[in-house]
């Protein structure tokens, strides 16, 4: 009996599981990208298609390092205050560096640096941690979790006919719902009176 094991084998052992569920993580947020000139273009930003069990396993790791760099967002912009407006090395900059404002902006700098590493521990991936933090957690500043969503497809995948789906950030391709047109019926319509008809023309001609 799996008493309190939590979640899927996939098939693999517990190495090549963290392994496969890492690189789905990173290949969501790589989607993100700008690659404009890059052969392997994504085709839709934050869009992933895989089967419907990695899909389902991968989705906590993706919530779990998003909401490690939203946290990490308030401490981020209060250092970007505090730091040095002076080109590294310069004069301004070593005052500052000597003085009291470094301390300040190292306090508020480390535990962003923290939740650099740790994302980077989870990911592996240095450029989706970058995407991260400087394009995908802001945008979910707002939200308190749910930032991604699972998507059954129709048609299964070639070969062994395994069930597809679509993993992707919400806010992206949100569906708008329009409300429908309220009827009309012919009771709901105002009276119209019937117009008053013309008199007949008098008859002017010589008899």
């Amino acid at each position: 009996m799996r008493h309190r094991r939590k979640g899927r084998k996939l098939g693999r052992n517990p190495s090549h599981q963290r392994a496969l569920l890492r690189s789905l993580a990173t290949a969501l947020i790589l989607t993100e990208r700008d690659a404009e000139d890059e052969v392997n273009k994504p085709k839709v930003k934050g869009r992933i298609v895989t089967t419907i069990q990695k899909a389902k396993e991968v989705r906590p790791l993706v919530e779990r390092v998003v909401t490690i760099a939203i946290r990490a967002l308030p401490k981020l912009e209060a250092a970007a205050r505090l730091e040095s407006t002076g080109v590294r090395n310069s004069e301004e900059w070593k005052k500052w560096r000597q003085g009291p404002g470094w301390v300040e902006w190292n306090k508020m700098i480390a535990p962003v640096v923290a939740a650099r590493r740790r994302t980077l521990q989870l990911l592996g991936n240095k450029q989706a941690v970058r995407i991260l933090f400087s394009d995908i957690a802001p945008r979910f500043t707002d939200r308190p979790g749910g930032y991604t969503r699972v998507l059954r497809l129709a048609k299964p995948r070639l070969g062994d006919a395994g069930v597809r789906a679509i993993l992707e950030f919400v806010g992206t391709h949100d569906r708008k719902r329009r409300k429908a047109a309220k009827p009309v019926f012919e009771s709901d319509l105002p009276a119209v009176s019937p117009a008053p008809e013309a008199p007949a023309p008098e008859n002017t001609s010589a008899e």
